[in-house]
């Protein structure tokens, strides 16, 4: 049976109705963890659609809200939770739409809830977008604490589901590749492993982080990248996925050279070149597709013979906080 559950909180002076169930409103109550003395954080959510809900609530003064996917109602144990970010100026739905893990979560087998935030306005004296993500690079200015955002999710998710805390885990298009590995950096103590498709890492990122535990990450990036360049833009404060790689397979202590797998000649659609560097802390590992003519994009099976959310998906069902699954 599905984990979701109706909550009603009483606190001092607080009393809180909740409901449940078909497309009517549940409100939640949670303390935030950082700081016992934040005020409490109240989410409302309604049915968006099947079994997806559209979730509210006020996070330093900004109206956030997300979609989450409940997991299928004939799961068992405890749910794993998986974020997928937008990239910059995008949505929440759009990611949901073209990503499609949705068919992959709503399975009894897998038992996931499925999570797509929305990023927050931005406008500073660099850029100004309608959405975007925190994570250093071309965001410096922005005063949008993002980690935090993701993290009063985790918590306000986690009063609602049995979520497994060792299995969560983010992935991201573009600027939700660059969060992605900043809240790798800055938020390890809750997510377990990290997936970018088309995002790098941050010069601010990669200078500040302190991950508490070995790490797993998975980089899908095409050399034809121009708003992403593979090899970076230092400009835009956008390291090298080179350069993004050998940070995570030292931190790991990962061997130094990878095994490397070669398409060219195996698949007519596309070619990619797959590195995998093993041997690390925990069994974890670090794994680059490097895909030849692809750009600014998410790979599909039809267009480049590899399907990103299909080696998300297998990547993600691998490792978790503490290395790999046995």
């Amino acid at each position: 049976m599905t984990a979701k559950k109706s909550i009603c909180v009483i606190t001092t002076f607080i009393l809180i109705s909740c409901g449940g169930g078909g497309g009517g409103t549940i409100e939640t109550l949670e303390t935030s963890s950082s700081n016992s003395a934040t005020p409490l954080l109240t989410e409302t959510c309604s049915l968006y659609i099947d079994t997806t809900y559209r979730c509210e609530f006020t996070h330093n003064g900004l109206e956030r809200f997300y979609f989450i996917q409940e997991n299928h109602p004939e799961s068992s144990g405890l749910s794993s939770v998986l974020f997928v970010l937008h990239g910059y100026g995008s949505t929440a739905l759009r990611i949901r739409n073209y990503s499609s893990f949705n068919s992959l979560a709503n399975t009894k087998e897998n038992n996931f809830l499925l999570i797509h935030p929305q990023g927050a306005p931005m406008s500073t004296t660099l850029a100004s977008s309608s959405s975007h993500w925190n994570s250093g690079g071309w965001t410096i200015g922005s005063d949008v604490d993002d980690v935090d955002f993701i993290d009063s999710i985790i918590n306000l998710v986690s009063k609602k589901y049995n979520i497994n805390n060792d299995r969560i885990y983010s992935t991201g298009m573009s600027n939700g590749g660059f969060m992605s590995y900043h809240l790798a950096c800055n938020l390890s103590t809750k997510i377990a492993a990290v997936a970018s498709v088309t995002g790098s890492i941050s010069s601010q990122t990669l200078d500040d982080c302190s991950p508490q535990h070995s790490t797993s990450i998975l980089q899908i990036h095409g050399t034809l990248d121009t708003t992403v360049p593979y090899d970076g833009n230092s400009s835009l404060g956008m390291e090298s996925v080179d350069d993004l790689i050998n940070y995570w397979k030292n931190y790991n202590l990962c061997d130094l050279s990878p095994i490397i797998t070669d398409t060219n000649t195996i698949n007519p659609i596309g070619s990619y070149r797959y590195d995998k560097y093993s041997n690390c802390l925990n069994g974890v590992s670090i794994e680059l597709y490097k895909i030849e003519g692809m750009g600014h994009t998410w790979p599909f099976l039809s267009s480049f013979g590899i399907s990103a959310t299909e080696k998300i998906w297998e990547f993600i069902n691998t490792y978790d906080m503490n290395g790999k699954i046995n």
